[in-house]
This record gives structure tokens, C-alpha cells and sequence, in this order.
């Protein structure tokens, strides 16, 4: 059998060269690409198709998850190792769901990433043991979110998505063309956002977008 190709997801240049010299250390890991945001990864994913991704979540374009879930959706059997310092219980219930593999801390060691690596080629699940519950928060904002929690939940992948762009200060125009829809369509998802999310202005929309993780 042939080396593993490995594809590497993360928006910092640092990190990505770590975990390329990380990976390979291993002989029977190969490099066959990087991506430096989401919509990148899941191009890379679909040219390159890899044996599996390690994948960062907060990345500029497209979260982390969402580049997971269209992964998963490829034709063929791609592995995703969740890399993140996203730890608790709604994000790891997420990418449960989306078919993620694995998921676990950047500040775990070099030998906990490689046998989870290992773990996942042998057909097992790697999630770290130690990841904590989500805990409740004093902060009013944070109060003000869970009160959404059920909102959050009937947002499509795409309006997050469009969510995600838009608190990157991106124009509808720009949007329309990174996702090959129209301004039109653009212009409804922004409008059944702040309907569902009960929020008036593009800055409450912003503020939303990064206290739920999807912008850093």
C-alpha cells in the first residue's frame, strides 16, 4: 500500500508548518496540500482527495465545521481530524453529527495527535478524553445567546456560512460571487438571518457571529 495523503487545514502559516513537520515524521504520512481557509479546504479536498484532513475550525471564509460537513458529502471517503482550540460541548456535538472522526486540542503533544491519526486509520474514533462539558457563563451576552440556542439550531449550513462572510465584513457583491449565487439570494439569507436570530443590524449580526466561534 501507498502513503497516506494527508491534507493540512489551518489559517495560520506557523501552525500549518508545525503540523506538516509533524506529520512527516511519520513514513507513512504524506503532504499532499495545505489550505489556509475553509472554501480552500474543501476544493483542496475535492482535487487532491485525500486520505484525510486535519482541520482547523476558526478559519476566514468558511468555519471549520461546515468545511467538515462538505467534506463528508464528498464521493469518496475522506477522514477529518478536528484540530481546534474550540473545546467545548456545542461545537464537539456538531462535529459528531457532520461525521467528523475525530477532534481534538492544539495544545495537545505531537504523540497525542499522531495516535489519534492512527486511531481513525484503524477505523476508531479520537476524541479527546479530557475535552470539559460546556460551562454556564456570568456574562450577559453569553446569557443572551443561550436564549437563541434553539434559533441557532434552525439556521441553515448556508446561512451560517453567509453569517460568517458577513461578519468578515464582506459586501453582499463579494458574497455573491465567492458562492456563485446572486446579491438577490444573498440579500434574503442576511434578511431570514436577523428574522430567525431576532437582530436588527449588520454590527449585532457581527457581535452574534463571534461569540458563537465562527469569527476571531
Amino acid at each position: 500500500m501507498g502513503r497516506k495523503k494527508i491534507l493540512i487545514a489551518d489559517d495560520h502559516k506557523i501552525v500549518r508548518e508545525g503540523l506538516c513537520m509533524i506529520v512527516q515524521s511519520v513514513p507513512e504520512y504524506e503532504i499532499v496540500g495545505v489550505s489556509s481557509d475553509g472554501i480552500e479546504a474543501v476544493a483542496a479536498a475535492k482535487r487532491l482527495k485525500p486520505d484525510m484532513v486535519v482541520m482547523d475550525l476558526s478559519m476566514p471564509k468558511m468555519h471549520g465545521l461546515e468545511a467538515t460537513r462538505q467534506i463528508k458529502q464528498l464521493p469518496f471517503a475522506v477522514k477529518v481530524l478536528i484540530l481546534t482550540v474550540h473545546l467545548d460541548e456545542e461545537y464537539v456535538s456538531e462535529a459528531v453529527k457532520i461525521g467528523a472522526d475525530g477532534y481534538i486540542p492544539k495544545h495537545a503533544a505531537k504523540d497525542e495527535l499522531l495516535k489519534a491519526m492512527e486511531k481513525i486509520f484503524a477505523g476508531e474514533a479520537a476524541f479527546f478524553h479530557s475535552i470539559p462539558e460546556h460551562r454556564e457563563s456570568d456574562d450577559e451576552d453569553m446569557r443572551q445567546d443561550s436564549d437563541k440556542t434553539d434559533l441557532w439550531q434552525s439556521i441553515t449550513p448556508r446561512e451560517r456560512q453567509i453569517l460568517k462572510l458577513i461578519a468578515e465584513g464582506y459586501t453582499n457583491n463579494e458574497i455573491a460571487k465567492m458562492l456563485f449565487i446572486s446579491v438577490k439570494t444573498v440579500e434574503t439569507h442576511r434578511s431570514n438571518l436577523m428574522k430567525k436570530l431576532s437582530l436588527h443590524k449588520a454590527s449585532e449580526l457581527t457581535a452574534f457571529a463571534i461569540r458563537k466561534g465562527l469569527v476571531v
